[in-house]
């Protein structure tokens, strides 16, 4: 069986989705998995860590690493570890923050380079993939707004902090993130431009998705990587997409990356209601739109890796 080299972007609930799809298709394909991870978060425990110890915010960072973890019961215990929150009030200083979370700030000290901590961590995991960063530097995520202030409907705020732009109750006009230009991780960017497929979403998409092609290295990796490209749809808004249709998500990604091309769209059938304009937007990016039913079936908004893994199957085993 051919090794298929894949890199999955994305951070947060999403980009875990997408991983543990991918481990469902051991049976039919053979990937070689790397996760390319936001490092804008600034709430909760990495917002906490991030503003006390410096370095990168290590929650998304965590999330993947579980995602990956191997299947052996000493790994999945180790896993059930890193997701372990402790409880207490606000006086305690451990109150909040996942175990995971401080583990990788300590490896991320203690090695010096963020990189190797997360591959220290893979190995404790008997990780079947590997993670890393978009930038070696925490970035800043800001948003231009409007509609902040119902009493104002048309007034545009800049809105800062990727906390703040994913729960922000306006309709986000542009983005970007602070530094302007950010270093891209060197690892990331070669395994961009070694890989066989390129996958984008499903997640929150100004704040785990579209900040990936606002860093000028790795933006210009994906352009430039012969790697086919696939995005995975959402499947209902989130607060900071409130007002996007599901065809302009699809148009965000060409305004901040005019370049970028796309091969296929996965969209689950129920979500997108009335395809054709999908499909339109899908043909922009010069791509064909692929319909399955990758939900839970409990109705609530989340992929389910079994059915999401089944509907990439034939899409990334495709002859090109």
């Amino acid at each position: 069986m051919t090794v298929t080299r894949v890199v999955a972007f994305g951070g947060g609930h999403g980009l875990s989705a997408s991983l543990r799809a991918l481990r469902h298709t051991a049976g039919e394909l053979d990937l070689d998995i790397t996760a390319v991870v936001t490092v804008g978060d600034d709430g909760g425990s990495s917002g906490r860590l991030r503003a006390e110890r410096g370095g990168l915010p290590p929650g998304d960072l965590r999330q993947a690493l579980v995602a990956l973890a191997g299947d052996h019961p000493a790994t999945r215990r180790s896993a059930g570890l890193f997701q372990h929150r402790f409880c207490g009030d606000s006086g305690d200083g451990l109150a909040g923050h996942a175990v995971g979370n401080l583990i990788l700030c300590g490896l991320m000290e203690q090695l010096g380079d963020p990189v190797a901590a997360l591959a220290h961590a893979g190995a404790m995991l008997g990780a079947v993939g590997r993670v890393l960063p978009m930038s070696p530097q925490p970035v800043g995520i800001e948003a231009r707004v409007r509609g902040t202030d119902p009493g104002r409907p048309d007034e545009v705020r800049t809105v800062r902090g990727q906390h703040q732009v994913a729960v922000t109750s306006g309709r986000v006009e542009s983005l970007r993130l602070t530094p302007d230009a950010p270093a891209a991780c060197a690892e990331a960017v070669g395994a961009v431009g070694a890989a066989d497929w390129l996958i984008f979403g499903p997640g929150s998409w100004y704040t785990s998705v579209l900040p990936h092609l606002l860093v000028p290295g790795l933006a210009a990796a994906i352009v430039a990587s012969p790697a086919r490209r696939l995005v995975t749809l959402n499947l209902a808004a989130e607060k900071e997409t409130l007002g996007l249709s599901v065809a302009d998500h699809l148009a965000a990604l060409r305004w901040y990356l005019p370049q970028l091309t796309i091969d296929y769209v996965l969209a689950d059938s129920k979500a997108v209601g009335d395809p054709e304009p999908v499909g339109c937007a899908a043909e922009s990016l010069g791509a064909r739109l692929v319909l399955a039913p990758v939900a839970v079936t409990d109705g609530s908004p989340r992929h389910d890796p079994a059915a999401l893994g089944a509907a990439l199957v034939p899409v990334l085993g495709a002859d090109r």
